[in-house]
């Protein structure tokens, strides 16, 4: 209760806002612009991690859409970043390399926890998570991600159109519910007819998931799993020949122009019910201080419409229930001020990592864990670092 009393007035100031399951930051400035942030929470225990950690040098941001439970998401969320640091010093760099490194190092990692907790916990072994990570170094952005959650960019029209913005996307969704993700699924199983099979109208990676990359679901790729005794009597063993998912990253670069106005990054929970256009319009055309939430409430005002019920009643349904409805939601919204150097709000010095609480419902039941931002990065000046975790 004490942290509570203490904490609560500092959000306040921050534009840090809490609701039943909704929690959001209004804005807050980076060294080249602002971001907002917003999760929504729909499951029983929140499988959506994000973060966004700012440096002189540097913008990382993650977004770790999680399932089968949240442990692999979070297990992302606190040791992804501290790895991308750790081997960009090494490299003398961020580079495409080091970010293949840092997610490979993750995977390695996760993998060995589950080994460890399958005696006490065998349900690990279908655990997953999407990862979705930008960053932005010297102009420079990179985009990698495994799974469906989605970047996209928005630019000023090039054709002269005022008050016009265009949508690029800029990650791939590795979904077999897209056709060109099922024929490369395919491409690499020609032994096998079922690799992927429609079931009620939605494609699944033999009939058990969607994505085709993914941290985790280690069941689905270590054919030793499927004979461990402890596993056995939890699930049903999936015969593997070979890993049937893969955690390799889609990686895109690409030096940030004049016209690239803000970048969103966000959970399928999202994009199941904006289109990519969409979402760049709002952005767009709606002030930035609370941008993040307004894509989440439009978000939702989408999934009442489909379901024909009204936005005020799905905002009634607890968590676990929501989910019928829609998915959890996270939504980073980064805008890019090319002359940032010019405004004296943007602290060109400052360290910081902010998080999404790991779970809202307990989050404003005042049940949280402690932020172990001391731990991710031990060499930064700790009294320069703010963290919501």
């Amino acid at each position: 209760m004490l942290r509570s009393i203490c904490f609560r007035p500092l959000e306040r100031c921050l534009g840090i806002r809490n609701d039943g399951l909704l929690w959001h930051m209004d804005l807050k400035p980076h060294p080249s612009g602002d971001f907002s942030i917003a999760v929504m929470q729909a499951n029983s225990s929140l499988e959506d991690q994000s973060q966004v950690y700012t440096s002189p040098s540097a913008i990382y941001i993650g977004v770790y859409d999680g399932h089968g439970g949240p442990e692999a998401s979070r297990f992302v969320n606190r040791h992804l970043f501290p790895y991308l640091h750790k081997f960009t010093k090494e490299h003398g760099g961020l580079s495409v390399d080091v970010i293949k490194k840092a997610f490979n190092a993750i995977e390695e990692d996760f993998t060995r926890l589950v080994k460890r907790s399958l005696p006490i916990r065998p349900q690990i072994v279908s655990v997953g998570s999407c990862c979705l990570v930008g960053a932005i170094s010297d102009g420079e952005l990179y985009v990698a991600n495994l799974g469906d959650s989605r970047a996209v960019l928005g630019s000023k029209c090039s054709d002269g159109k005022r008050n016009s913005v265009v949508a690029e996307r800029l990650s791939t969704d590795h979904n077999v519910s897209c056709e060109k993700v099922r024929r490369e699924v395919e491409a690499q199983h020609p032994d096998d007819s079922l690799i992927v099979i429609n079931c009620r109208g939605v494609w699944r990676i033999k009939g058990i998931i969607q994505v085709s990359r993914s941290i985790g679901d280690v069941y689905l790729k270590k054919p030793d799993f499927n004979r461990d005794p402890l596993f056995l009597q939890f699930g049903n063993p999936v015969p593997l020949k070979r890993p049937l998912l893969t955690a390799e990253p889609s990686i895109v670069t690409r030096k940030l122009r004049p016209q690239d106005l803000f970048l969103i990054f966000a959970s399928d929970g999202l994009w199941e019910h904006l289109s990519d256009e969409a979402a760049v319009d709002i952005v767009y055309k709606y002030p930035r201080a609370g941008i993040a939430k307004r894509l989440v409430g439009a978000a939702i005002h989408e999934a009442a419409k489909k379901r024909e019920v009204r936005y005020k009643d799905i905002r009634k349904i607890e968590k676990g229930g929501r989910r019928h409805f829609h998915d959890d939601i996270t939504v980073i919204v980064i805008y890019l001020d090319h002359d940032h150097r010019k405004s004296p709000k943007h602290d060109q010095g400052s360290v910081g990592i902010t998080s999404a609480p790991v779970d809202i419902f307990s989050y404003n039941s005042d049940e949280i864990e402690e932020n172990p931002v001391d731990k991710i990065f031990p060499n930064e000046e700790s009294r320069h670092i703010l963290a919501v975790s």
